[in-house]
């Protein structure tokens, strides 16, 4: 049987992150209490985690579920996350597949490392343009998870459901009056002038701070940005009307404009079975040019 353990520090030295604090939090608590990792049986995980449903009705259906970060890692896979890599080979395989004229996308995420999102987010908007994609928030699509879903052709989110936490963070933690309380003093011996900047054992330098804002602030610009494209939106109103980082309910996110409309993912499911038997009784040029018309208006 094989073993594995992720840790605290596994998840702390991500990056950058499109994901609900308190969801982060959440994880780093379940670590801590285990007295900072957790051995696991990664076959039996990697076993259990989401797949795509089977085909049906001209219909796939693609889970994006738990955390997300750029590849299959230990840390996701505990957490029941997704990678935006076995995600796009997932997305490419259903537009290939002559028997999926439409695809639904189930949405249960509180968002991940920014990381491969903004490729994925790409191609997502462009798979739109050849078949039909259908968003469910069931029920959370936050952060990364909402920078993907809007690039669906439509969003649905369940009643219960919320959209949104549009934003990006970076977290510094200054352990050093922690290591000057234990009577460790730590040295760095570098090349490089910024080698070592950010690193948890000093406090945060302004000149540090100020380049870790900046990157923060282009993220969140391409995150804005893919996300006005996504929803026929401005920059301006997914700045200011589309949640400010916090999370919006089902209802209210539709008059926002950040999504098209509730319901379950079972009816969008039924809905989508129904529209790919009307695709599948019309001839193949109808039926393209249908589909170029969906894709032009999803465009615009």
């Amino acid at each position: 049987m094989s073993k594995a353990i992720v840790t605290v520090e596994d998840l702390a030295r991500e990056p950058v992150w499109a994901i609900r604090p308190e969801a982060l939090e959440g994880m780093l608590a379940h670590l801590r209490s285990a007295g900072g990792a957790i051995e696991f049986d990664a076959a039996a995980l990697e076993a259990a985690a989401p797949r795509p449903q089977p085909v049906a009705g001209g219909i796939a259906q693609l889970p994006l579920h738990g955390p997300i970060s750029h590849r299959f890692s230990m840390w996701s896979l505990l957490f029941g996350g997704t990678s935006t890599e076995r995600f796009s080979a997932q997305l490419r395989e259903a537009l290939a597949d002559p028997a999926v004229s439409r695809i639904v996308i189930d949405v249960d995420s509180p968002g991940g490392t920014v990381d491969g999102v903004p490729e994925l987010a790409a191609e997502i908007r462009v798979a739109r343009e050849k078949k039909p994609i259908t968003a469910v928030a069931n029920a959370e699509a936050a952060s990364a998870a909402y920078w993907l879903a809007s690039q669906a052709s439509e969003i649905v989110v369940t009643p219960s459901g919320e959209v949104g936490s549009i934003g990006v963070w970076v977290l510094h933690v200054d352990r050093s009056a922690a290591l000057d309380a234990a009577g460790i003093k730590p040295t760095f011996i570098f090349a490089g002038k910024h080698k070592v900047e950010g690193n948890p054992l000093e406090p945060l330098a302004e000149e540090a701070r100020a380049y870790f804002q900046g990157r923060v602030d282009d993220y969140y610009g391409m995150f804005v940005r893919d996300v006005a494209k996504g929803r026929k939106a401005s920059v301006g109103d997914v700045r200011e009307k589309f949640g400010q980082g916090r999370m919006v309910g089902a209802d209210d996110a539709v008059k926002a404009g950040m999504a098209d409309s509730v319901g379950t993912i079972e009816d969008a499911v039924v809905r989508q079975r129904r529209a790919a038997a009307a695709d599948n009784a019309m001839d193949t040029e109808t039926r393209e040019r249908r589909h170029r018309l969906l894709a032009l208006g999803a465009s615009r």
